[in-house]
């Protein structure tokens, strides 16, 4: 039986009318905004599964250099808080005894320790392996270990010494190479562990002031990146903590002699408690999270500086890419309030000089 062609010319013209041309672009983008939103629904329930294992902090040793004072030491507090075994270290042995008893105050059982070491973490490699080793005796096998031992100076980069910027790289970057090659390779036998590296804001973007700071915290972004692509085969995470402005007594002590464009760029952004930044980053340690950052702004400077660095989740990395676009350009707006400081400061500079010398 032959087909009827006016039938099929009525089929055809039934299913596809041309009234409906006109809305075929529409509807090919409903169908590929259908597409990529089956995408993500997917990715989000796909991402738990690839992320890494929580640490659980009851009874592990957590290592915290620099944990006399601080973000150091409020970190150990809030390790100690959650059950873990604490191992402080830094250099002023009066400071570590008296951060022992404010940590100790936080036991949330009668097992838990605290242990002291009074060491410079940035001189001698084999000096600090040998009391790594030793706490390692005495509490076990380091699970987590918290890179917090810095020290920060300001000034324009003709004024800092030139000896400053070899002592803030050896505290700053060599203080956390040190403790992270005494742990590591106990950490890969064990196919566990957590590294910390404690950065800055100030390693993320160059200001006015920190050529010597800015470049030693850069240096610890290099490092974390390259140490998690060797370790994470072995289930070994690093994460790396971007704090703002801190009240501590680093920040102080900085305060006394920072530039005045260095002051007022500061001031754009908040300055933050020590027990908040704390708990940012042992919970961001905890569940593997490679990036760690406190606040909106230190948020959307974590997103804008990403590159290539590792990402924990898919989510993580989609959220990255959405609003990469959105952040460069409040970005921009903020660099040039920046500029504009550091251009009037300079105005008023000039201005001075030029009535002191008619005067």
């Amino acid at each position: 039986m032959s087909s009827d062609p006016g039938w099929s010319s009525a089929v055809s013209a039934w299913l596809f009318p041309s009234s409906w041309w006109p809305l075929l672009p529409f509807v090919m983008l409903l169908v590929a905004a259908a597409f990529v939103v089956a995408f993500v629904l997917l990715l989000y329930m796909i991402s738990p599964l690839i992320s890494p294992k929580p640490l659980k902090l009851n009874g592990a040793h957590v290592v915290v250099t620099g944990g006399s004072s601080g973000i150091g030491k409020s970190i150990a507090i809030e390790c100690y808080k959650q059950g873990a075994f604490i191992t402080l270290v830094a250099r002023d042995e009066s400071k570590l005894v008296q951060a022992k008893k404010e940590v100790e105050k936080c036991a949330v059982n009668d097992k838990q320790v605290v242990l002291c070491i009074s060491v410079d973490v940035s001189k001698d490699y084999s000096q600090v392996e040998s009391v790594i080793k030793q706490a390692q005796e005495k509490l076990g096998p380091v699970d987590m270990l918290v890179n917090c031992a810095g020290t920060s100076i300001s000034g324009k980069f003709e004024e800092v010494d030139v000896e400053r910027f070899r002592s803030l790289m050896e505290v700053n970057y060599l203080g956390s190479v040190y403790p992270t090659r005494a742990v590591i390779t106990t950490m890969k036998e064990r196919r566990m562990g957590r590294v910390v590296f404690v950065s800055s804001q100030a390693g993320q973007i160059g200001l006015f002031g920190y050529t010597a700071y800015s470049a030693s915290k850069f240096a610890l972004r290099g490092l974390a990146e390259a140490l998690q692509m060797e370790v994470k085969p072995y289930n070994i995470y690093v994460t790396l903590s971007y704090p703002p402005d801190t009240d501590t007594p680093c920040l102080t002590e900085e305060n006394k002699t920072k530039p005045l464009e260095t002051k007022l760029i500061s001031e754009t952004s908040g300055v933050y408690q020590p027990e908040q930044v704390a708990k940012v980053i042992v919970k961001d340690a905890v569940q593997g999270n490679f990036n760690s950052s406190v606040g909106p702004d230190g948020y959307m400077l974590s997103a804008l500086t990403c590159g290539m660095s590792p990402v924990t989740s898919i989510t993580e990395g989609l959220q990255q890419i959405v609003t990469m676009g959105l952040f460069r350009t409040i970005a921009l707006f903020y660099l040039g309030s920046f500029d504009s400081i550091v251009r009037r400061c300079m105005i008023q500079r000039e201005q001075s000089k030029a009535a002191d010398k008619r005067e």
